[in-house]
């Protein structure tokens, strides 16, 4: 008897604090849910596409070629633009790293409606082919040949010889400096055989062997032209010693001096 009212007087206590952990349970769970009905409330919002569109472009670089309104034109080549939550950055990235004048670009995005775009520009160092451009690393690329400012050499070459063609100009142009002219083109045939015109239209006939040795003996054969180095149509250096050269004929000079 006793064992049994001990027992049952256990279950009487017992049952305050069944009641207390069900209604702290309850409670939990309602916080829970009322957490999560709030996080899922936010992000629909947040991803509705009525809400936090991108609205804004800042464009950041030393640029002399790519505008505003040319990162415009690449987003709105893309299906869809979304919002500060949905749009993907490698999207736009890909998008305005189709801009011919782009070497790189950095995007990302600002709240609640910017879109910060950082470019580096294709520095110019020659036109290739005459069509396309050359960058400082030797990459062709297809920007527009109209508006480049300043002269660059033209490069006429095979494809895929642009790094290597690119250092020949770097190291004979220095050289061709020390006297006061520059290489206005430099041309490489299928056949490997280079071909260079200066800036006072001197074409220079060099073959596919020995350039260096070929380039020296002009350098002294212009020495002792003096100032008959205006009446040279071309040079050519195709010889193992000396050179042959072409005069400008009486009819053409007459006709320069005209012009002048």
């Amino acid at each position: 008897m006793i064992n049994s009212v001990l027992a049952e007087g256990r279950r009487i206590s017992s049952s305050p604090l069944v009641k207390q952990h069900a209604v702290g349970g309850s409670f939990f769970l309602v916080v829970l849910l009322l957490i999560g009905f709030l996080l899922y409330s936010t992000i629909s919002w947040m991803w509705d596409e009525q809400r936090l569109p991108l609205s804004k472009i800042v464009l950041q670089g030393d640029l002399q070629y790519v505008s505003t309104r040319d990162v415009q034109r690449s987003f709105a080549r893309l299906e869809h633009i979304g919002t500060f939550m949905s749009q993907d950055i490698d999207a736009l990235q890909s998008s305005v790293q189709s801009i011919p004048w782009v070497a790189h670009a950095s995007i990302r995005k600002q709240w609640p409606d910017t879109i910060k775009v950082f470019l580096t520009e294709h520095q110019v160092q020659a036109i290739w082919n005459g069509n396309a451009l050359l960058d400082d690393d030797g990459i062709v690329f297809d920007g527009d040949i109209g508006v480049v400012k300043g002269e660059h050499v033209k490069l006429y070459v095979p494809d895929g010889s642009a790094p290597e063609v690119l250092n020949v100009w770097r190291e004979y142009n220095a050289q061709f400096q020390n006297i006061g002219r520059n290489i206005s083109s430099l041309l490489l045939n299928e056949r490997r055989a280079w071909q260079i015109i200066l800036d006072n239209g001197i074409r220079l006939e060099l073959g596919k062997e020995s350039l260096d040795e070929r380039i020296a003996r002009f350098f002294l054969l212009y020495k002792q032209l003096g100032n008959d180095a205006d009446k040279v149509s071309y040079i050519d250096l195709r010889y193992d010693t000396g050179a042959a050269v072409g005069w400008i004929s009486e009819q053409e000079l007459a006709q320069e001096n005209k012009d002048d």
